[in-house]
This record gives C-alpha cells, structure tokens and sequence, in this order.
C-alpha cells in the first residue's frame, strides 16, 4: 500500500511511519524536520515541509506526489497544542496559530492530494477526545480538534469515493503530553490530573505500541460510515 502520514519526525507520526514499513508498505512522510532512522529505509518518501505555509506546502505537496495514482491511506496527524490556560486569556492570534496548524493545513492537504492523485482510498483526520469534551485549560487545541471532526464530516459528503474519519487516538506518551504533565497547576485544570495519573501505565502507551493501535483502529474503521468520529479505546 501507499500510505501517507503527516507529523512523521516524532510521537505518533513517526510510530505509524515506522509501523507501516516494518508491513513492506510504502510511506510518503511529510514534516519539518527529518527524521535518520525513517530515512534510512528504502520505501520511505519524505518532504520536509512548514504545513502552515499554507501556499509553498500546496506547491511542494503536488511535486511530492505528482507521479503517484493511487494512496491507500492519508494519516493527518501532524498538530500542536496549545498552552494550557483559560481561554479567556488566550488571544486570538494564539487560536488563530492552532487553527491554522490543525485544521486549515488539513484542507489544504485534503484538496491538494484529491487534484493530484488519481484514487483516494481513505483520509484519516488525527482528533481528539478533546474535541468532545470542552476541558478546562484546553480551549484552542478543543476548538480546532472539534472543527477538524466537522471539516472530515463535510468533506465525507463532498467526496464519496474516499473514506473519511476523524479519530481519536487515545492518550499516548509524548513530548506533548511531558508539557502537560509537568505543568504546576492541577487543581484548577483537572485534565493535568488525570494525565499524570494516566503517565507510565497501559492507558497511555508509548508511540510505538500507540501506532500499532492507530493502525488497527484505521482498518477497523470501514465498517463506520464515512465522516464518523471514532475513539480507538471504543473500537
């Protein structure tokens, strides 16, 4: 197969890059940085791209692909996370930033990989279950994660021939989540509580055991309709 993920230089990106190789399938990897172990291995295609630049990503992801006919699966897992405060002090540039990097740089991706190449077989949009539950302390990363499942939704209708999902992945322990641990106030964001909690145990696995997860949960999908949210912990 011909899979594409983006965000594949660390956490989850890399863990499903690395996964999909190690099954003989091709990965098309895109991100800013690069990463040596992925690079090292003959069927992985990198970009090293700023998704944000919205109109030199464009450009360089139709060169990235020009050639290819068919992708099994698109992963959109590239994201950030916001810092954890109330959203009353989060400014609108802040939110703007967040919005651009996890749902905007997504349809800009989607539309440029749908004029390029020829078949689409399934888009897998990385969520949240934050985009669910309004957390305290997680507003803009809440705000664009809940968009992004609306934008997958929208997209499911528009294009029929693909299937389309937004999925939660669970927690999983990344540099992400060592920001959210690591952070003083617990009592007035409960989310920090419940991840510290969470941290070295089975309920947030590292990358690698996490991917192996992902992966079977994106095959589980197509028994969902296209443009469903789904959580890995309920598939």
């Amino acid at each position: 197969m011909n899979i594409l993920v983006t965000g594949t230089s660390t956490g989850l990106g890399k863990g499903l890059a690395k996964y999909y190789l190690k099954q003989g399938h091709t990965v098309y990897g895109i991100s800013r940085n690069s990463d040596k172990e992925l690079n090292s291995n003959e069927n992985f295609k990198f970009l090293a791209q700023d998704l944000s630049n919205f109109k030199e990503a464009e450009k360089n992801v139709v060169k990235f692909l020009n050639e290819l006919l068919t992708l099994d699966i698109v992963i959109l897992n590239a994201g950030k996370l916001n810092e954890i405060k109330d959203l009353k002090d989060t400014s609108l540039e802040e939110i703007k930033e967040l919005m651009d990097i996890n749902v905007w740089a997504n349809k800009i991706l989607i539309d440029t990989i749908m004029k390029t190449v020829k078949q689409v077989i399934q888009v897998v949009a990385i969520s949240s279950g934050a985009s669910l539950h309004g957390s305290r302390g997680w507003n803009a990363y809440s705000l664009s994660k809940a968009t992004l499942n609306m934008l997958i939704d929208l997209y499911s209708k528009e294009l029929p021939d693909t299937h389309f999902i937004a999925l939660a992945p669970g927690l999983i322990d990344t540099n992400m989540q060592d920001y959210i641990y690591n952070y003083p106030d617990e009592e007035k964001y409960p989310v920090v509580k419940k991840l510290r909690e969470a941290k070295g145990t089975p309920n947030m696995p590292k990358p690698d055991d996490a991917a192996k997860l992902v992966a079977d949960a994106v095959k589980n999908s197509f028994k969902y309709a296209s443009g469903s949210f789904l959580d890995v912990r309920s598939l």
